[in-house]
């Protein structure tokens, strides 16, 4: 099915005896065993759930995997993922990554014994002197959260030879714009979050890939940390991915436009977007994505203009957190990566004068409107 379709019809139920349009909340913890030795499928709802089962079948779909898991939050997913090692192993990571990966990375993964190298993954030619035969996993986050740096992931693959556990943070594209395992990604993490839910009122993360020994080996996981999605979040994702389509696109129509404007305004130096011919990876992300998505980031002239620019926003929310319907506005420096050391943001690019766009659905034009006069 094209992935329209599979976003509106990709979660229904094998058993579905009432014709329900929906997909039910199955809100139970545990399930009656028809007799001893015998099983109707589910037995308890942190190994598997009906509503949450319907989602993760819909999820590996759209990714084009064979398995996905449904964790209760992006970070619960990543966490999972990291207990496929052990200490002593090496993960090569990207530099420029969500603040809640990188404090994961930096207070619990160092904490159990793994080391992890931060390197511009976007920059091929620095990667061979890093992938040491000790790297287990290169985790990629593409493009890169908040400065919008794009990695060719069929590149690193091939960089990397096949040992090393392909990872790759989809949150920013989702299935819609680019399927990582289609270039020789082992793993595709999401915030189910952000676009996937759509709405900005539940918490939800995934893992997804194609290869049954691993899924087994995260499926063991999770059920035995519990990390789960609940049925009536899952309900809520599933929900919420009928229109991600719809939404991906018009979110980056408005988002192109948004991103143009910016960088004719005055008190803009710098916008980060990758649908922009003049971003350095325009001709990677077309190469490797059907689109741009719908994350900006820009820098102003002064940290004045930016601290005005987030207390006169008016339509446009100042808030952590993307990918919904309303346009957000975020300060990374003191939000989402406020846990980084100064300096390390610094060379990052993460200033006091650096803010990022998630662009919602609304007309685009009141959009810029917002812009316009909290930068006047």
């Amino acid at each position: 099915m094209n992935i329209n379709t599979i976003c509106v019809h990709g979660a229904a139920l094998d058993n579905n005896p009432t014709g329900a349009l929906s997909v039910p909340i199955y809100q139970t913890a545990t399930f009656g065993h028809p007799g001893v030795g015998q099983s109707t499928g589910y037995d308890y709802s942190r190994v598997q759930n009906p509503t949450r089962e319907a989602l993760e079948r819909q999820v590996a779909e759209l990714e084009n995997g064979s398995e996905a898991l449904a964790f209760s939050s992006g970070m619960a997913a990543m966490t999972a993922l990291m207990e496929l090692f052990e200490p002593g192993d090496v993960i090569l990571a990207s530099d420029d990554l969500y603040g809640g990966t990188a404090r994961l990375f930096d207070n619990i993964s160092h904490k159990n014994g793994l080391t992890v190298v931060q390197a511009d993954t976007s920059d091929l030619t620095a990667l061979p002197g890093l992938i040491s035969p000790g790297v287990r996993a290169i985790f990629i986050e593409t493009p890169t959260n908040p400065m919008m740096k794009v990695t060719d992931i069929a590149a690193v693959r091939k960089l990397a030879g096949p040992e090393p556990l392909l990872i790759v943070d989809n949150t920013f594209l989702t299935p819609y714009f680019q399927r990582p395992l289609e270039l020789g990604a082992d793993v595709v993490l999401h915030s189910g979050t952000k676009y996937l839910g759509g709405h900005n009122d539940t918490l939800a993360g995934f893992l997804v890939t194609s290869q049954p020994e691993l899924a087994e080996k995260l499926r063991t996981i999770y059920k035995t940390t519990g990390s789960c999605l609940a049925p009536f979040d899952s309900f809520l994702i599933v929900r919420g991915i009928k229109t991600l389509g719809l939404r991906m696109v018009q979110s980056q129509a408005s988002a192109l436009r948004l991103a143009g404007w910016l960088a004719n305004h005055p008190k803009v130096t710098a916008v980060h977007y990758p649908g922009r011919p003049d971003h350095p990876h325009y001709e990677l992300s077309r190469r490797q994505a059907t689109g741009f998505g719908a994350m900006i980031s820009f820098e102003v002239d002064s940290v004045e203009t930016a601290h005005q620019t987030l207390e006169k926003v008016d339509l446009i929310i100042y808030a952590e957190s993307l990918g919904g319907v309303e346009t957000l506005i975020t300060y990374p420096m003191l939000q989402t990566h406020s846990d980084l050391p100064e300096a390390t943001r610094e060379s990052l690019g993460i200033t006091d004068r650096l803010l990022r766009l998630s662009v919602g659905i609304e007309d685009v034009d009141d959009l810029i409107a917002d812009l316009e006069q909290a930068l006047s």
